[in-house]
């Protein structure tokens, strides 16, 4: 006789990718977080819920390079959605490439049409346009540098310089490095940013209020006509960004305008390390750089994820 098992709970949820990186996007069955603001909402889920965020994203479910988006109830009514992003291990407080896998999700399930939207995040308010061809740009938070030029010695790297900027998430961007840029290279890759992450971190060297830089980003030209770099990101959670990543093109944009080295209003086509492109520009707001992201998201599954209180792995594996 097959036993049965009683469902603790069943999560909806639709999957995308934007660019190659993948999102998944909580439909219904996430945990009750009140009508609050999306930040007190989201310390909510991380203080009393984050076994939520762990089963979701986490193996077996999930993988390493898995964003979860969790639609909440936005306290702005002029709001189409709110959304919580988080990945393997916490929480973001945007993500560019999950917005835009959000706006196409939400037009799948019909609950958006083309034009512009608003979506309210814990980092505030921003702007999203779906297209009639399926793009969609993401005019997303204030972005600036923070500091420019920034030296930290890194074990058996020696020392690394770089940009420190926000762009949604704390960013700190290297284009002087000895490194390919290439699919094949992602381990050495990988190695080298993440000891410039601990290396941030053990000489105390933070973005804004001491935040923790906790993306590490490497620029390089790209072998492709028309696009003006390559990058390569490397997300909290220790995986890479498969897309050319949202909020770093944003941060990356901040730089170059504080430079005076792209234009309000000028295209800088930003390629990820597959090959996959964004285009951004920003425009100018009381002397704030507002960045503007445009690129493609494409649902791939629907899906409810199965809670069951006896499975050993039910929060997901921690590492």
């Amino acid at each position: 006789m097959v036993k049965k098992f009683v469902t603790f709970s069943a999560v909806q949820v639709v999957d995308s990718h934007t660019a190659g990186e993948p999102t998944r996007v909580i439909v219904a069955g996430g945990p009750p977080l009140g009508n609050h603001s999306l930040a007190d909402q989201l310390r909510r889920l991380s203080t009393e819920h984050d076994d939520f965020r762990s089963a979701v994203v986490n193996e077996p479910r999930g993988s390493d390079v898995l964003v979860g988006a969790l639609l909440c109830k936005p306290q702005n009514r002029s709001c189409a959605a709110g959304v919580i992003f988080f990945n393997n291990v916490g929480y973001l407080g945007m993500c560019g490439h999950g917005t835009m896998g959000v706006m196409t999700t939400l037009a799948h399930l019909g609950r958006i049409g083309c034009g512009q939207h608003a979506i309210e995040t814990p980092v505030g308010k921003v702007l999203a346009t779906l297209h009639p061809d399926g793009r969609v740009t993401v005019e997303n938070v204030a972005s600036y540098r923070h500091a420019a030029a920034v030296s930290v010695p890194v074990p058996n790297y020696g020392t690394v310089t770089g940009d420190i900027a926000w762009g949604g998430n704390w960013f700190f961007l290297v284009e002087s490095h000895p490194l390919r840029l290439t699919v094949e290279n992602t381990e050495a890759l990988t190695e080298f940013t993440w000891a410039i992450r601990k290396a941030l971190r053990a000489n105390g060297i933070c973005g804004a209020g001491g935040e923790e830089i906790d993306h590490i980003e490497l620029f390089a030209p790209s072998p492709a006509a028309g696009v003006d770099s390559r990058n390569f990101v490397l997300c909290p959670g220790k995986a890479y960004d498969r897309s050319p990543c949202g909020t770093g093109t944003s941060a990356k944009l901040a730089c170059l305008a504080a430079d005076g080295k792209l234009a309000p209003g000028q295209t800088w086509r930003q390629e990820g390390i597959l090959g996959t492109v964004f285009e951004g520009s920003y425009r100018l707001e009381e002397g704030r750089i507002i960045p503007s992201i445009t690129g493609e998201a494409f649902v791939i599954a629907e899906s409810r994820l199965i809670l069951q209180p006896n499975d050993p792995f039910r929060s997901g594996i921690r590492a």
